[in-house]
């Protein structure tokens, strides 16, 4: 008998390897299975193709004889090649997952010279079931439908078949392996644990999608194993002629769609996802949402987009997001506040597509408050293989999130004992829960099925998030009357209603909020600095910021003693300032006598608008807080900022106006300066000069800060602008 470590340490070439099928049909079943195999390239010779078939109708009854006698012949002509292996499987239920090269390291892994698959069931003959050898972990009975082995070995084996062709098949393997003589002398073994071999029937439960780049890979989560080769058998494959893929319905999302296009490349693509976006009031930070739409790591052509913005204000945002990406999403259909649709009637609409598509395989809807920076999220959803899932989502630093723990008597939110250890982490799993909302994902055979007759939106004097749960929760309930009349004690797992998930098994972002977005601000997300705190970072501060914290960092810059210069800004903070300054427009004329300030006289004038002449001055001091202390405190070790300014102001150099500012002390303890536009793009000659060290700054960088010692040491100027306009922002820090 071959040793196990000898079959794993041997590497078998893949040209050793031929896989020999059974069709007497060109089904669809059959074209699938080839494209496949000619994906991975694998060798396939195919028996009694244009043959009738005489071995009985097998989905129904026993039979299947007529494989092993045409499978008898063929093994003759190979019965001599000791280094070949022979890999037999249908074809009409059988799709290839996976190359050559896995299947034959698997097959060597398991140190045996013929390897069957197995399953939970033992047919045809039932009274056999006692005679197997006794597993401790998998699946105890040998399947047919795919066996791998050596050729003389297996060639041996068929040689015994003496039987008609409507006899079973599986009955006469079945015999040879309770043969433990056979057994022994065949060195035969079952693929107890799906490593090469998933057999689906009775074991839908144990299988996941598995995303990978270009495919999607079905995993065994009882086992933990992919499996090479995926057989639907018995009831669990669905054949649809006629539509664009073949889904094997009880797998849930296991769509294997093989591509058309002659010339191209055959890959397994994803479902097809309706992702409905809903915009329902001014929402912050609107233009990077939509932009995540494009980030997805999902292949648009599997998307069918709907956006329904019900907000006049965001029209310019959707408008600038269709001119970029409308290549992106050909089918998408916008509708906008003019159709004056009600939030039930727009959200109908939007699933009504999917219904009417029986192509359509998930429904995603998304409102435009969730930032999803999980760009797997469908992939993850699909995996979970749910009727209706939603990640779980939360406010940051909040407990509000997009889902109920528990109902009240009434109906409406009541706090579940673990709901506050779900929202923060601490508990993490897939939770079956009576109400989500914002975002969430719905199967399409459920909508086409269970929920086909169900308003799912509408009804008088509700919301229609409640509206849809409440559908969705009585479509469990009433189920599960009816069984439970029936079957009294049955658990409640096999109640086969309708059931909402939340899952926070994956990180997938937060919700925003919008309670205080004022649209009549030219940049309104430029204030959201206390709501949404990680949206305005993502936004607003540098990409490079954090690198400043970084051990051994080189990002900081000393162009003259004492004086750092550090990234702060992204563009679009620097251009949303400068474009809110000037669309005010109340610039100071750089006077000496100044009715803004305390005393009505400022000692070194410029041409300015303050902070907290345009309602900013709160955020910027959030600002100086969260991200200029921190900076201040490593690079002035033993100094601890308050972080309180007075005086925080744009400046704006002109040639004609003000070109440049005379000599100096400022009035802090320290200093800050961004650059708010760019040198040689949007003026010429401005930076500064530190007298005291004679040292010049003159190419300071967009978004970009210096920091400096306001009083005593760094008596400085500001150079003159020669061409152009030059704005900065300036704050005086704890004066």
């Amino acid at each position: 008998m071959q040793s196990s470590l000898g079959a794993e340490q041997r590497v078998i070439p893949p040209e050793n390897l031929l896989v020999i099928t059974v069709a007497t049909e060109d089904t669809d079943g059959f074209t699938r299975f080839m494209r496949t195999s000619k994906e991975f390239n694998y060798t396939v010779k195919v028996l009694g193709l244009g043959e009738q078939w005489k071995g009985g109708d097998v989905a129904r009854t026993v039979g299947g004889g007529q494989k092993v006698r045409w499978l008898k012949t063929e093994l003759l002509k190979h019965s001599a090649k000791k280094d070949m292996v022979i890999m037999f499987v249908d074809s009409y239920d059988v799709i290839l997952a996976s190359g050559p090269e896995e299947l034959l390291w698997k097959f060597s892994r398991l140190g045996h010279r013929l390897v069957f698959s197995a399953e939970g069931f033992c047919w045809p003959d039932q009274k056999l079931a006692p005679k197997y050898p006794p597993v401790h972990t998998g699946k105890r009975y040998l399947n047919s439908g795919g066996f791998i082995g050596y050729a003389p070995e297996l060639s041996e084996i068929v040689q015994q078949w003496k039987h008609k062709d409507n006899d079973d098949d599986q009955l006469f393997y079945t015999k040879i392996y309770l043969d433990k003589v056979q057994r022994t002398k065949y060195n035969m073994t079952l693929d107890h644990r799906s490593r090469i071999f998933q057999n689906l029937n009775g074991a839908i439960e144990e299988v996941v999608l598995k995303f990978e780049k270009a495919r999607v890979r079905a995993r065994n989560v009882a086992y933990d194993t992919l499996p090479v080769i995926i057989h639907g058998n018995g009831p669990t494959k669905v054949t649809n002629p006629g539509t664009a893929s073949e889904l094997w319905v009880n797998l849930g999302s296991v769509l294997y769609t093989v591509g058309h296009a002659p010339g191209v490349c055959l890959s397994l693509y994803m479902p097809l996802v309706y992702v409905s976006v809903f915009i329902v009031q001014p929402t912050p930070f609107l233009e990077e949402f939509l932009e995540r739409l494009t980030t997805l790591n999902y292949p648009t052509s599997r998307i069918r987009l709907f956006i329904h913005n019900n907000v006049v204000y965001h029209e310019q945002n959707i408008q600038r997001f269709w001119e970029r990406h409308r290549v992106l999403f050909p089918d998408a259909r916008l509708v906008g506040p003019e159709e004056n649709l009600q939030q039930d009637q727009a959200r109908t609409m939007a699933v009504e597509a999917c219904k009417k598509d029986s192509q359509c395989d998930y429904y995603f809807s998304i409102d435009a408050d969730v930032v999803i920076v999980n760009p797997d999220v469908l992939r993850i959803l699909i995996e979970e293989n749910k009727s209706v899932i939603a990640p779980m989502l939360s406010r940051h630093g909040k407990l509000w999130s997009n889902f109920w723990g528990a109902l009240s008597p009434e109906g409406f939110y009541s706090r579940s004992e673990d709901y506050i250890d779900i929202v923060q982490g601490k508990r993490a799993g897939l939770w079956n829960v009576p109400y989500i909302t914002q975002v969430y994902m719905i199967k399409g055979s459920v909508l086409r099925g269970r929920l086909s007759q169900v308003s799912l939106y509408s009804q008088e004097g509700m919301d229609p998030d409640m509206v849809f749960c409440r559908a969705v929760r009585d479509q469990v309930y009433i189920i599960y009357v009816m069984l439970y009349m029936l079957y009294y004690d049955m658990d409640p797992d096999m109640v086969s209603g309708v059931f909402m998930f939340v899952s926070n098994r994956d990180e997938f972002g937060r919700l925003v909020s919008s309670s205080n977005y004022n649209t009549s601000r030219l940049h309104p997300d430029m204030w959201q600095i206390f709501d949404n705190p990680l949206d305005w970072k993502e936004k607003y501060i540098h990409e490079n910021y954090s690198k400043i914290f970084e051990d051994n960092q080189t990002i900081v810059e000393q162009p003259c003693p004492d004086v750092y210069w550090f990234p702060s800004f992204t563009d679009r903070m620097c251009d949303d300032l400068v474009e809110t300054m000037e669309d005010f427009g109340e610039w100071s004329g750089g006077r000496h006598t100044d009715e803004r300030l305390a005393g009505g006289y400022e000692n070194v004038p410029t041409v300015d608008i303050h902070m907290n002449q345009i309602g900013f001055e709160k955020e910027w001091l959030k600002f100086l807080k969260e991200y200029i202390s921190p900076v201040t405190e490593k690079l002035y070790p033993g100094y601890f900022p308050k972080a309180q300014a007075v005086m925080n102001f744009v400046v704006r150099y002109r040639p004609d106006e003000q070109p440049s500012l005379r000599p100096h002390h400022d009035s802090s303890t320290f200093t800050i300066n961004v650059a708010l536009n760019s040198k040689g793009m949007d003026y010429q000659g401005g930076g500064c000069r530190f007298l005291r060290y004679d040292c010049n700054v003159e190419a300071p960088r967009k978004g970009w800060s210096f920091m400096h010692p306001g009083r005593l040491t760094h008596y400085h100027e500001g150079l003159p602008t020669t061409s152009g306009t030059r704005y900065i922002m300036v704050s005086f820090v704890d004066p």
